[in-house]
Parts: C-alpha cells; structure tokens; sequence
C-alpha cells in the first residue's frame, strides 16, 4: 500500500481530532461517527487556505447567516403576526399545521395497565406500572402520591431528561427506595440539587406519574434486537449473561445509544413520522392513564421536566388543552440559536422539519395561549446563547401580552449552569400550586 506523505498524514489527524473535541457535549452528545469517515470524505486540502465567505463565523462557517436569513423574522402561523386578530382562528389554524408537520404515529385506545407492586416509601404511596403500546417493549411508570389521601388530588405528569442517559429513564427523577443505583444518585446531585423533584411535589399533595418515554429506560432500543450495527462493546453489554445494571455496561450503553440516534431519527422520517411526533403520542398516552384514575381531578393536570424533560413540555403542553399548567425547565432558546450556534450539543429528538417556517421555537409552547406555562432558565447554560434564551422569552412574552394572558406566563433566570436545583425546584412548585 502506498504511503502517505507524513504532512498530508498529519493534517487528517488533526483534522479528525478537530471533528471529535468540537461535535460533543458533556450534556447531550452530538452523533457523528468520524471512525466511519474513509479516505474520500477526508480532502487532502489544508482547510486553512480555504478563503472565509462570511465576515460571521457560524457552526455551519460562512453558510450560517444565509441560513439564519431564511427563516422568517415573523413566522407565518406566529399570533405575532399582525395577520392574526381572532386568538382563536390562529389557534385552529396554527396547532393544525404544527400537528401535520410533527406527524404522531396513529394513536390507539388508551392501553390496559398492569401494577406490578404497591408500597410505601419516604410517606408516599408507590405504584409500579406497566402498559403495552402496539409498538415496543411495554412501558414502565410510577405512580407516587401522599399516604393516606383518598380524595382526588391535583396531579402532574413528570417528563424526565434526556441527559446522553438512554438506559434509564422514569428512575432519573424519582427514588423509590434507600438502594438507589450509585449512577441515579451521581445525576440527581449534578442536575437537581440531589433531589429525586418527582417525589418532592407528590409530598405536597399530587399524584405524580413518570413513564419511560420512547428510546429510553424500559423503552430504549435493546442492542440485541438490532440487526446490522456493531458498534464496539456495547454487545458485551447486551449479552444475557452481562450485569446491565453494572455502571460499566450502563455507560457504554448510552454512548452506543447516543451514536444510534441519527440512525432513529433517519428512519422516522423515512416512516412519515419525527422524534417529537412520537415523544407526543406516547406522552399524551400517559396522560390518559393519568387523568383517568380515580385519585386525580383531571381538571387540574401540569407537566414538567429539565432539559429532554423540557423539551417534552414544550411539545406537550403546547398541542394539549389538558395540560392546565406547565414548566419547562432547561430547554427554551429560538431557532436562530440552533441554526448558528448550538444544533451541535442538542439531540435529534428536538427537530420537526418545516416548522420553523411557521413557528419559532418558543411558539410551540406559545400554542396553550392563556394557560399557564412558566419557562426557567438558566444564565451559563452551555446548551443555549443568553441572548437567544431571552429573546425567546420576548416572544412568549409577546404572544401572552397579546392574548391578554399576561399573568398566566413568567420566565426566571437563574446563575449556574444547565439544572432544575431546589430553589429552580420551589418556585416551579410554587407555580404549579398556584394554578392548580
């Protein structure tokens, strides 16, 4: 074979050492396997020559501000737009588009549901539920709520994160006894000021519930039912006879699970579907299983959750009328954020083609318009630009003040990095009291 001459050589390894210390995030890894990059993609031009063709610089290099630029300043479907007079014309015609474009599965009867085990841990009432969706493994939840009570409670459905973290899910945010997995116990202290949040709001009187969302915890893609991707040693992992609660397996789990998203996410949209799509129809079925118990007044339902959480609030509480309060925690920016300067540490999970035509990020959320949604952010987050965070915060701000529903929107900011700590936690909960 011939070799290589050593500059040429040198300039492909720097070249790929870039690719990988710029592409991931501590937080929500960014997928893109530069093994898998051959000779032909890799040009023997040293890109340092390569005149710039912007003054900007971008993550996308001078294509970033034509690619900001075709984003409408006022998207179509924004109440925004002085085109919209009558809130609740927009509304028909705004969250009908927003639902073909996001484009959920076909959704099926609210599913049969299975308790597992009842108990009582740390004066709240424990349930452990299964459900059976017509695709997957069956979903597994908790159900948390005060001892004792018999009366119908307000109730909140907890959306955990994502956090790089696909191996678990429902159990990042709740403790379900002292033997809590070391892995668990190491995220609640780096992300929630060391509190499980799901078992502090059931304690001032709610029923809480937390699932397993699609791709993680019980729902996760499971190595040994994929056909055709062998990714280092995560089929060690995989093997009936490994420990996969060993914290070894658990993290080269997620890193595989991590690197697979592109993969989901490409073949959902061969399917006709998307990331969010999904995440709604399965958080709406958990939202069935809620607002139908006994225990909860369906009337007084919110949801919340940080980060991958937040961004399920933001999906949720934005296409459904029964979610009467939200807080979205950790996950509010604009699209001109993404487009320029932080697409790279945010999950495929985020994105519904098109839609940015009609609505800018924080419209999503924007389409409950009057009810209650509080949105808190975080000064240092590494996953977003302050500017972009609060100018997302405008356009809320606008859309509420529009609708005469001022009252009902807040937005905090907070010092620290990307976290729902307890003094996030208390004024979220002293939100959610308030209206519901």
């Amino acid at each position: 074979m011939k070799q290589e001459p050593s500059k040429k050589k040198e300039d492909r390894i720097a070249r790929r050492q870039f690719v990988k210390s710029s592409v991931f995030s501590a937080s929500l890894p960014f997928l893109f396997r530069t093994d898998l990059l051959t000779e032909a993609f890799l040009p023997d031009t040293n890109v340092t020559n390569i005149p710039s063709m912007a003054s900007d610089k971008s993550l996308i290099g001078g294509y970033g501000q034509w690619a900001a630029s075709l984003q409408p300043k006022v998207p179509a479907l924004s109440f925004r737009n002085s085109k919209w007079t009558n809130q609740a014309s927009w509304q028909k015609e705004a969250i009908s588009k927003t639902t073909e474009l996001i484009s959920s599965p076909p959704k099926t009867a609210a599913p049969k549901v299975t308790v597992e085990r009842k108990y009582v841990y740390d004066g709240l009432e424990i349930e452990e539920i299964t459900w059976q969706l017509p695709y997957g493994r069956p979903t597994r939840a908790v159900v948390l709520k005060p001892q004792g009570v018999t009366k119908p409670l307000p109730a909140i459905l907890g959306l955990h994160d994502h956090a790089g973290k696909k191996y678990f899910g429902y159990r990042k945010i709740v403790k379900t006894s002292d033997d809590q997995h070391p892995l668990l116990k190491e995220h609640q202290v780096t992300d929630y000021g060391g509190k499980a949040w799901a078992n502090e709001i059931a304690k001032k009187g709610y029923v809480v519930l937390v699932h397993d969302t699609f791709a993680f915890g019980s729902r996760r893609v499971f190595f040994e039912d994929v056909k055709g991707l062998d990714w280092g040693g995560v089929n060690t992992a995989g093997k009936s006879d490994a420990d996969p609660e060993k914290a070894e397996n658990i993290e080269t789990y997620n890193s595989w699970s991590s690197e697979h998203e592109h993969v989901m996410s490409k073949s959902l949209f061969s399917a006709g579907t998307t990331w969010p799509g999904v995440f709604l129809s399965e958080d709406q079925t958990a939202l069935d299983i809620l607002s139908s118990r006994k225990d909860v007044d369906p009337k007084r339902i919110g949801c919340g959750g940080l980060s991958g959480g937040g961004l399920r609030t933001v999906y949720l509480a934005g296409m459904d009328p029964r979610i009467k309060c939200a807080v979205c925690v950790g996950f509010m920016t604009t699209w001109t954020d993404l487009i320029l300067n932080k697409s790279f540490n945010h999950t495929w999970m985020t994105y519904t083609p098109l839609l940015p035509k009609y609505l800018d990020f924080p419209e999503i959320l924007g389409l409950r318009v009057p009810l209650p949604t509080l949105v808190q952010n975080n000064n240092q987050d590494e996953l977003y630009t302050l500017e972009e965070m609060k100018k997302a915060d405008a356009v809320l701000g606008e859309v509420y003040k529009k609708a005469n529903a001022s009252d009902k929107y807040a937005a905090k900011f907070y010092d620290g990095p990307h976290k729902f700590d307890e003094a996030m936690q208390k004024d979220a909960f002293e939100w959610f009291d308030k209206w519901l």
